[in-house]
């Protein structure tokens, strides 16, 4: 028996009713004019799989078509003549009657409510007065300073023809403290026939001089010798763009690191609201270069002191 309605939805000849109601969505939302509109090729595939929808999912259509093929409409005629009885006529009217209500100009279903309505059967509400959300993640690129801060972003909000929704942009807000990789929920962007779910996915770039460790921020800065060696005073700068005077007591060791408290990353606002991590400042030995004369001088004896000093406490 022909099966073209089978290679049509791309199933056997044995598949089940849900085998068959998947295929068919799957290539309904492919082809469907609402999605391809102007294309004619498109409309026209979509009128030959609704078609065989149509037909093999009615139990008794699909009875006929399996045992005539593609006289199955014509079965009426061969039962009459083989004695059988004239075939009831419910599914010839109610598909007439559907063909007549749903289908369009296009050869189609008029809206993709009227499809997965008639797809799911009657008796309950169509697709379309069922509101449905779908999910889109956003990416959204932001810098440490903003991600310290907090900022704002206009996104394009992707369009979707199924949840009823149109491309759109929409002002969205990063809460203070997000992390790369972290993401950040907005909500639905409503449509006519549901909404789409938006949620952003958070990178935060890296910096130039900041390294974020959770919400600790580590920066490196150089001091010159002496100051370590007799004590002394540097500027660090800040997150916020401001600079902050750190002590540094007398004989420091080179890689020293000092915690500046409260001055790194916001906590999750969901969490410990107003709290920040720290700043880790490593302080290193600013070594002087191109040295003149009287510093090589000073530098020589300097070393011959810690020798002497040495020799010193040998004999100690």
């Amino acid at each position: 028996m022909a099966d073209g309605y089978y290679n049509l939805l791309g199933v056997p000849k044995g598949a089940s009713e849900k085998e068959i109601r998947t295929a068919f969505r799957r290539l309904a939302r492919q082809y469907h004019p609402d999605v391809n509109q102007g294309d004619d090729t498109s409309a026209e595939k979509f009128k030959e799989i609704n078609e065989a929808y149509q037909v093999l999912s009615d139990t008794e259509s699909r009875k006929k078509y399996d045992r005539y093929g593609t006289n199955w409409r014509n079965a009426g005629q061969h039962e009459r003549g083989s004695g059988s009885g004239a075939p009831p006529r419910s599914w010839f009217n109610r598909a007439r009657q559907r063909s007549t209500r749903d289908v369009g100009a296009s050869g189609g279903f008029s809206s993709m409510g009227d499809m997965f309505g008639d797809i799911f059967g009657s008796g309950g509400a169509r697709v379309e007065d069922r509101p449905t959300t779908r999910k889109a993640d956003v990416p959204v690129t932001i810098t440490l300073e903003e991600a310290y801060a907090g900022a704002s972003r206009t996104v394009e909000v992707p369009a979707d023809p199924f949840a009823g929704t149109t491309a759109r942009r929409l002002q969205v807000t990063i809460p203070a403290g997000a992390k790369s990789g972290s993401r950040v929920h907005i909500g639905a962007a409503k449509g006519a026939g549901g909404g789409i779910d938006l949620t952003l996915q958070i990178t935060v770039k890296a910096h130039s001089r900041f390294e974020r460790k959770g919400d600790d921020l580590v920066i490196a800065v150089e001091a010159p010798l002496a100051d370590l060696m007799l004590g002394g005073e540097v500027e660090i700068p800040t997150i916020t763009g401001k600079r902050v005077a750190l002590k540094i007591p007398a004989e420091t060791p080179n890689g020293k690191v000092f915690r500046l408290k409260g001055k790194g990353m916001p906590h999750s606002p969901k969490a410990n609201a107003g709290v920040h991590g720290d700043e880790l400042v490593t302080v290193s030995a600013l070594l002087p270069r191109h040295l003149d004369t009287e510093s090589r001088r000073l530098f020589e004896e300097l070393r011959e002191l810690g020798a002497t000093g040495a020799e010193a406490g040998g004999e100690e």
